[in-house]
């Protein structure tokens, strides 16, 4: 696999290579590049900065992804809300090295590789190869690809090749914020049996109880071994969240529980984060020449 540095696109390039009309179209603000899609049955946006999934909302339902209404779409700066990209680490760098919170993929600029409309659903892939930031950073040998197919379902693949001649290690997420009507009303179920990093506790191991999980606190888990589907029950917006995960052996479960700066008053109200990851005991480590596809697969439905 040939590694090279990720292609300069343009307002101009990316309108003449990718846009479909009525369905994909771009637009530049602020120094950044948005992806704005209607396709038949849903309509979304995306940035390129960090191939940053923005919206996603299925026809007929109410948006399905929060994005804080302060957040700061500046070149550099990482946006809050939507689906951040997180690589090659979670957190701080796991190992002990300087670096960016989270990893620098979601600050990158993404190339658009591929655009197309297959019945209802609109396929894109992003790249990201290195960067002079990743190479500061140790990191010269990858290639990730992410795959977002959006429709009725939001389907996204997040591929990690090792192009280097030793193995890579690292850790990765899709750092998903969903939109609920009421944090305190929610509930999540498929972590039973598991046990989770309580970092909001010292970073204690406890274990999940039985039953449906509910937030009535600042929380920050991490939950190991947990690659079982999960669902988020919304009683106030009458639809539930399934969850499917793939090559993801690690569930972390965040709200803040407070008004936060670059989110609106009372924000933290109105999204949880249920993120697809792999993460401390559960990194990656990827041979040279292997590739590495992690899955995350959101659905709908409404109760009554």
């Amino acid at each position: 696999m040939t590694i090279t540095a990720n292609a300069a696109q343009t307002l101009s390039s990316l309108t003449d290579h990718f846009a479909i009309p009525g369905v994909l179209a771009f637009r530049e603000d602020r120094g950044l590049l948005f992806a704005d899609v209607t396709s038949p049955a849903a309509t979304a946006s995306l940035c390129l900065q960090g191939a940053h999934l923005l919206a996603w909302q299925p026809r007929g339902q109410q948006p399905v992804i929060f994005l804080s209404q302060r957040s700061d779409m500046t070149p550099g700066k990482a946006i809050r809300g939507g689906i951040p990209i997180l690589f090659p680490w979670f957190g701080p760098r796991h190992d002990g090295k300087e670096g960016p919170m989270h990893g620098f993929a979601r600050t990158q600029n993404w190339t658009l590789d591929f655009a197309a409309l297959s019945g209802e659903d609109l396929h894109l892939t992003f790249t990201l190869g290195p960067t002079d930031i990743s190479r500061a950073l140790g990191f010269d040998h990858f290639r990730l690809a992410y795959q977002v197919t959006i429709g009725p379902a939001l389907d996204l693949h997040l591929t990690v090749a090792n192009g280097g001649t030793t193995p890579l290690l690292f850790e990765e997420g899709m750092h998903t914020y969903f939109s609920v009507q009421d944090i305190h009303e929610i509930s999540i179920e498929g972590l039973d049996g598991t046990t989770y990093i309580d970092k909001k506790d010292d970073f204690k191991v406890k274990s999940q109880l039985p039953g449906p999980m509910h937030i009535t606190a600042p929380t920050d888990r991490v939950y190991r071994a947990t690659s079982s589907p999960l669902t988020i029950h919304d009683p106030a917006e009458h639809r539930i969240i399934h969850i499917q995960k793939t090559n993801s052996n690690t569930t972390v479960v965040w709200n803040p529980w407070a008004e936060m700066p670059d989110i609106q008053p009372d924000g933290w109200h109105e999204f949880v984060c249920v993120e697809t990851v792999n993460v401390g005991d559960q990194s990656v480590t990827l041979s040279p020449g292997q590739t590495h596809t992690m899955q995350s697969k959101v659905t709908l439905a409404k109760t009554h």
